[in-house]
């Protein structure tokens, strides 16, 4: 008889945990805290460790956003995400997922005005970011989003630049939440 391949699941591993005094999960934990820096950014955000939790965050956007065309790195919109999806697990904090919605529009905006990117998947990515972007400042309270809309806004007058259609989708949702360009 052949015995069946079972693939564990979070029950299972939380059986096993239950087992686990203090000093064992201590142990596991800084076991993983070891084992990755992804596991390590995660524990800091979770417990508001450090000056900047966003930081590694921020960094991983970057790197996927704004690659160095010098040494043939390429550009990932899925691993750009990864990162805001790492950091809602994490903590989720409305403001500091509002702040990389916003950097990651940044990058993505500058690294494609700066190369010349013409990359209509990209392009198309940084618009539905936009969109999130303006719906998480609109939760946040006033002056901070505010302050984010305006960065926002030079997003938008940037992606003028790039053709598709960009800036005048970015034109109209700016407008859609009530924010005045003209003003700024």
């Amino acid at each position: 008889m052949k015995a069946r391949d079972t693939k564990p699941t979070w029950t299972d591993l939380k059986a096993k945990l239950a087992g686990f005094d203090r000093d064992g999960l201590i142990n596991l934990v800084h076991d993983l805290y070891a084992t990755s820096k992804d596991n390590q950014a995660f524990l800091h955000a979770r417990f508001a460790l450090g000056d900047d939790v966003l930081k590694p965050y921020k960094a991983t956007i970057d790197r996927w956003l704004w690659p160095d065309v010098f040494k043939n790195q390429d550009t990932s919109v899925a691993k750009a995400k990864k990162a805001l999806a790492d950091y809602k697990k994490a903590v989720g904090q409305p403001e500091g997922l509002a702040e990389l919605m916003v950097f990651y529009c940044e990058r993505a905006s500058g690294f494609s005005n700066d190369v010349g990117l013409q990359d209509e998947g990209y392009f198309d990515a940084l618009v539905r970011m936009f969109e999130q972007a303006l719906k998480a400042c609109g939760a946040l309270p006033e002056d901070r989003g505010q302050e984010l809309l305006v960065r926002l806004d030079a997003v938008r007058r940037l992606s003028h630049n790039f053709g598709y259609g960009v800036g005048d989708e970015m034109d109209d949702m700016l407008a859609g939440v009530g924010f005045d360009a003209g003003s700024r």
